[in-house]
């Protein structure tokens, strides 16, 4: 760690903890929250969301469940939605396999669509920042019979095994390639056989996983006869090598084909592949696969044909193809354009029996549902009216109504919508009117119930099954009494909501959480926690775990801790707000943190100029880095974690996206990348990365240390050995991180301790 000349503070710390709970009038010493208390002790661990699944339509639900009969076991119960009465489907003493002693591990299970049989993945193992690598058992409800799927010989080696429609066959991929078994094991065949290191069938490459989600990239025919998939080439992708220099004598390097901003993609096609014949015929697009991306691909609710979406690398196109799936042949039937960028559609779903299908598009400045026909020709404006639907929680194409999320008056909730897909336009709020906070649901199939979970800032998260569409709540299903008990019983100040006016008419959503005991009259140390990236939005009224709690642990040693959405963030505040960045990433943000933070410091004589911190991880560690060099004279302390320091070493999908291609846009890049202004810095600023971080890659965290050291900036660095980007492989890590940062910020942005 490169070490500086440190405040004067960090020579009372310990003083400062003991003046801390004198701060607490009437208070325990035990009841303050503590790094321990947060990241060690696990007191504030919130009870785990019930894993459930909708069975006949939404009637009932099964849930896995501590076997009462079976040590070591867990059960699939049924739950009868209206009644709750309760039915074991399946004991755990019925997943003992052969042999063994103990009953599988549920790790996620799936029926197959005639309910004779349940697909068990259990063992699974992480690949890249998910665990979709599992062994897979099949259980024969009519005999109870037990087997494993898949002939591999090493275990934890398949992913995504799915049963056909007709319930005949399993399909799953082993190694870049798809394999089908039939459900009595008898025939195992691969379907393709070109799999390798470089080409990639029926998942995502890095890139388009991270991305786009693409990670489940096969699919059955409805008639079962047919699999559509993805396959990537990515020879010609350039290789990362992530270095793992821990558990042996030599270094072991790890190669990633990770095509950064500027460089070479893979090559994507989409191929409908005959389970008869193990034949596949490819899907005529064309233009250059390495210029083009295939985000979304499905079945066009009929077994003939396909319906693909085809973004050109600019994603500022968006064509919507049908495809034959017996020849490959397309037509081109509808096309969604933006100046800026486009979000691809993931909840594109046909009704009235194939004539059309739904298309989310900000075509009128705000994020609305269209209907558009099979043709492409008749297009329909669905939910009119200044606000954006957020997300598309279900639609029912039975009834005609269609589900979502928004929150017109308020942009830090979210509460439950509703609009017809036939007839007049209109929305009803499902939410009731009295509740606020952040809302969230899990729909059933035929839409008459939902597992609704609500929280707020200052509340734990808790869930009930609720009716549709009159919101009656059912029965509790989570709740975190226990941790809302111990939120009683430790300090807690006042937190606001507001917006800031940063000039020209513009205004930011914000929030502040000010210390136990604030006085107005008193001075106080400002950290802004920050994003600003177009992938997440910081100002919402939502219970934020650990990370809120080690923010109320800090107010309640004398910070003030506040967050402002920039524009370009992804509040419902129409198309103009959220494009507003485009080819501006590290520069418009940066511009509005720093106009909000003034207007602040301006109105509230409690803030001290002299203390202002920011704080951020990924893209928020980008805009702290930015903060720092470029507005010195306001922001003093500074935290960045696993952030980008130069735009070009981001991946091509999301930094192109906002900010075009890097010979478009030389003078875009170089400016919103935070080492270009390396030079700015003054204050006290600590780096921390994780060296096995395949997101965000360490090389960031090097070349702008090098960077620091040919100016001879003095500053801290904290290095964590092979933890990727979410800095959480290990138990003991994030006690680790957090206390380090609160020591950091005792020592360099001291809060007041009374010894003034």
């Amino acid at each position: 760690m490169t070490r500086k000349n440190r405040h004067p503070a960090g020579h009372y710390f310990f003083s400062l903890l003991a003046a801390l709970v004198a701060m607490q009038a009437g208070a325990e010493s035990k009841s303050l929250l503590s790094v321990d208390r947060i990241f060690h002790d696990e007191e504030f661990e919130l009870n785990e969301p019930v894993s459930s699944k909708w069975l006949a339509e939404g009637a009932s639900y099964t849930t896995v469940e501590e076997s009462k009969s079976t040590p070591d076991g867990f059960d699939i119960v049924q739950h009868d939605s209206a009644s709750g009465e309760q039915t074991i489907l399946v004991d755990a003493s019925r997943l003992v396999p052969e042999d063994a002693e103990t009953p599988l591990e549920i790790k996620d299970y799936s029926w197959s669509d005639d309910g004779r049989f349940i697909l068990i993945s259990t063992n699974t193992v992480k690949f890249r920042r998910y665990k979709p690598l599992s062994d897979y058992w099949l259980l024969n409800l009519d005999d109870w019979s037990l087997r494993q799927i898949g002939t591999a010989a090493r275990p934890s080696t398949l992913m995504y095994a799915k049963f056909s429609p007709d319930s005949q066959h399993i399909a799953y991929l082993y190694e870049n390639n798809i394999y089908l078994e039939s459900i009595d094991g008898n025939t195992v065949g691969a379907m393709t056989t070109d799999g390798s290191e470089l080409i990639v069938n029926g998942t995502g490459d890095w890139v388009n996983e991270e991305e786009f989600g693409l990670r489940d990239g096969f699919k059955w025919s409805p008639d079962s006869r047919r699999i559509c998939y993805w396959q990537f080439d990515t020879e010609g992708v350039g290789t990362f090598y992530m270095m793992k220099n821990t558990g042996d004598v030599y270094s072991h390097p790890i190669p990633l084909q990770y095509p950064k901003a500027g460089t070479t993609n893979s090559a994507s096609r989409v191929g409908v592949v005959d389970i008869e014949t193990a034949e596949t015929v490819w899907v005529q697009l064309d233009d250059d696969p390495r210029q083009n991306y295939i985000p979304q691909m499905s079945w066009a609710d009929n077994s003939e044909q396909l319906i693909i979406q085809y973004v050109n690398r600019l994603q500022n196109r968006n064509r919507v193809i049908l495809a034959d799936a017996k020849d490959g042949t397309t037509q081109d039937i509808f096309t969604d354009t933006d100046e800026a960028w486009l979000d691809v559609n993931e909840d594109l779903k046909w009704f009235d029996e194939g004539k059309y299908f739904t298309w989310l598009s900000e075509r009128d400045g705000w994020r609305h549902l269209y209907r558009v026909s099979r043709d492409g020709r008749d297009i329909k404006l669905l939910t009119p009216g200044d606000f954006d639907i957020i997300s598309i929680q279900n639609i029912d194409t039975d009834d005609g109504w269609v589900y979502y999320i928004a929150s017109p008056d308020d942009n830090a909730a979210r509460y439950l919508y509703r609009s017809p897909l036939r007839g007049e336009p209109g929305m009803k709020r499902l939410t009731p009117a009295e509740t606020s906070g952040f809302h969230s649901y899990r729909i059933s199939p035929d839409s008459k119930w939902a597992f609704h979970t609500v929280s707020t800032f200052a509340e734990p998260p808790t869930i009930n099954l609720v009716s549709l569409p009159g919101h009656k709540e059912q029965r509790n299903i989570v709740e975190n009494n226990k941790v809302a008990a111990l939120l009683d019983a430790t300090p807690r100040g006042e937190v606001e909501f507001f917006r800031i006016g940063i000039g020209d008419g513009v205004e930011l959503d914000g929030w502040m959480m000010k210390p136990p005991g604030f006085d107005p009259q008193k001075s106080y140390p400002l950290l802004i926690f920050v994003y600003g990236e177009p992938a997440g939005q910081t100002v919402l009224n939502r219970w934020s775990t650990d990370r809120g709690l080690w923010h109320l642990m800090l107010t309640q040693q004398g910070y003030i801790v506040a967050s402002i959405d920039s524009r370009g963030t992804p509040a419902p505040r129409g198309r103009d707000w959220r494009k507003s960045i485009y080819r501006q990433i590290g520069i418009q943000s940066p511009a509005d943190q720093v106009a909000a933070v003034r207007a602040l410091l301006d109105e509230r004589p409690y803030l001290d100029r002299q203390r202002v911190g920011s704080w951020g991880w990924s893209g928020g560690g980008q805009m702290t880095l930015s903060a720092l060099f470029r507005y010195p004279d306001v922001y003093h302390v500074g935290l960045a974690i696993a952030f980008v320091s130069d735009q070009r070493l981001y991946d091509t999908i999301y930094q192109e996206r906002f900010m075009g291609l890097p010979a478009d846009n030389e003078e875009g890049y170089r400016l919103g990348s935070p080492i270009t202004h390396a030079a700015g810095l003054e204050g006290d600023l600590l780096l921390i990365h994780g060296t096995a971080d395949d997101n965000v890659h360490f090389q960031s965290t090097e070349q702008l240390v090098d960077k620091l050291i040919e100016l001879n900036k003095t500053f801290d660095l904290m290095i964590y050995p092979d933890h990727s980007h979410s800095l959480d492989e290990k138990e003991t890590t994030k006690r680790h991180l957090y206390g380090l940062m609160t020591e950091f910020l005792n020592e360099n942005l001291p809060p007041n301790t009374g010894l003034e």
